[in-house]
């Protein structure tokens, strides 16, 4: 196996034109022969370089309205031969098969099809046969041939070939080949991710192009990596690089808040995973104010997120806080101007934007893959299960303490007040605990627990958690319900005049 290749042939075949034109000048220069087909080869003519049409190799025109172009023996075995096989080449000289050193293609974009909304006969028509089969081929036989799959790669190959006067070493050829290889599976796990939108075949294909290298994972002796387009959710303002936890809690802060979408100026500070502040008001300022008074301690060090941009006053208190990552969907500019007065305080702007259907995670030997909950607890959801009814205000306590309820590790009992988290218990394996941790972290923050609401993420299978609460001053409560023994606690509520509504929906969050 030669380490070192001249490129002396080349078969060009792409969709997008852009970028091609450097590299065909630069072939040109070097005497390498130009094969291509249809559209490139008219913009290779119009280029002025003299291109072999493939037809005039294979002796066949292209057919079935171009569908059938380099699918052909004389094509594939000029990619595929070897060319230290004796065999190999008294073939390629039976048949008149002309040697391929290198191949470029740029596949039909089955994806962008996808994602603008085009019939599914236009998207029929954008799975690439012959541009995979080349990239195949040439992947395959790197021993022998470079192979070019992506416009990201031109630059990186012109630069080579210019340097090295069209010679490729093994490593390199062997570099684009694994980059080959990628652009396949990618293509080949889009097609058939539209193909099983529904889930008939219950197989999890996952392709990421995107992707980057993390200072470190959720500690310094871990490493860490981020796949996925980031920037197509937020415009990054300011700030140092995310970490693994940012990330986590970014993502965290932006579920929740995104079951508040469209409501009132709405503000909330998260600390791992977990909300430990939030607030409903009439303006933001006093949202985030009232959201920090929620936890101050848990505050320190925390993501920030808004349902509304962030004006100059509130960033005038927000700059007075230490935290990691300020999020909103927009920032005036003199907000802006002040809170990037912190260097490394990452501050991003939220794309309007839908965000995954599924979560998967790994399990075991393996993953974990469900539906997202997207189930929001409505008013039109409850059922009232107790003869004392909740007030107006106390519904709507009832609807804000669920949707964060929704939102926080299990098991979790949520405490509200007038559109104000009290307290949470968060993440403990006993509900009790849950209810009693959230009780004393509200009264250690001197909230009067009086006239409050609790939701919980499960049913009680037990009287214990509305005595607890109803002795602590809630008055209305929102659970699943579903217990067998649910009429324990309906009847303690009744005794004791507590309003109870059941969604009917579990919100559990492992």
């Amino acid at each position: 196996m030669s380490n070192e290749k001249t490129i002396k042939s080349a078969l060009i075949s792409v969709f997008s034109k852009d970028g091609l034109e450097p590299i065909i000048k630069k072939l040109n220069e070097q005497g390498v022969t130009i094969y291509s087909t249809g559209g490139t080869q008219a913009f290779i003519n119009d280029l002025g370089v003299e291109v072999v049409p493939v037809e005039d190799v294979t002796s066949y025109p292209s057919i079935l309205g171009g569908r059938v172009k380099t699918l052909h023996p004389k094509v594939f075995g000029g990619i595929l031969n070897r060319q230290n096989n004796d065999q190999d080449k008294a073939e390629l000289a039976e048949f008149e098969i002309p040697q391929i050193d290198l191949v470029i293609v740029d596949l039909y974009p089955f994806e962008k099809t996808v994602a603008s909304g085009a019939s599914e006969q236009d998207i029929i028509e954008k799975i690439d046969i012959g541009g995979i089969s080349l990239i195949r081929a040439a992947a395959k036989n790197y021993a022998d041939v470079v192979c070019i799959s992506s416009m990201n790669d031109y630059s990186e190959f012109l630069d080579i070939i210019t340097e090295q006067n069209g010679t490729l070493t093994l490593e390199q050829r062997k570099h684009f080949a694994r980059k080959s290889f990628n652009v396949s599976s990618h293509y080949d796990s889009a097609i058939f991710n539209y193909f099983n939108q529904n889930n008939e075949e219950t197989v999890l294909k996952l392709s990421e192009q995107k992707g980057q290298v993390l200072r470190y994972g959720e500690n310094p002796h871990q490493k860490g990596f981020f796949f996925g387009d980031f920037d197509e959710i937020f415009t990054k303002l300011n700030g140092k690089e995310l970490s693994y936890n940012n990330l986590l809690d970014v993502d965290a802060a932006v579920n929740l808040i995104n079951e508040f979408k469209g409501e009132a100026p709405t503000f909330a500070i998260l600390k791992h995973n977990n909300a430990c502040g939030v607030a409903q008001r009439a303006t933001l300022k006093e949202a985030y104010a009232d959201a920090l008074a929620g936890d101050p301690v848990s505050a320190f060090g925390g993501v920030l997120i808004s349902n509304t941009e962030i004006d100059l006053a509130t960033a005038e208190d927000i700059h007075n806080l230490f935290c990691e990552v300020v999020i909103a969907p927009g920032f005036s500019d003199e907000a802006l101007e002040l809170l990037k007065g912190k260097k490394n305080r990452i501050i991003l702007v939220l794309q309007d934007i839908e965000l995954p259907k599924s979560n998967v995670r790994t399990c075991l030997n393996g993953v974990l893959v469900q539906d997202k909950d997207n189930v929001t607890d409505a008013l039109e959801d409850l059922s009232e299960a107790t003869n004392n009814k909740p007030t107006e205000s106390e519904l709507n306590d009832l609807i804000f303490a669920s949707k964060i309820c929704k939102h926080t590790k299990s098991n979790t009992i949520v405490l509200a007040k007038n559109n104000q988290l009290l307290a949470s218990g968060t993440g403990q394996t006993s509900r009790v605990d849950a209810l009693n941790q959230a009780i004393h972290k509200a009264q250690s923050f001197n909230f009067d627990l009086k006239g409050s609401v609790m939701a919980s993420d499960a049913f009680f299978p037990f009287p214990d958690c509305v005595e607890i609460a109803d002795n602590a001053g809630v008055t209305a409560v929102i659970q699943p319900g579903g217990s067998i023994k649910d009429q324990l606690s309906i009847d303690y509520c009744n005794e004791h005049d507590v309003a109870m509504v059941f969604t009917g929906t579990r919100h559990f969050k492992h």
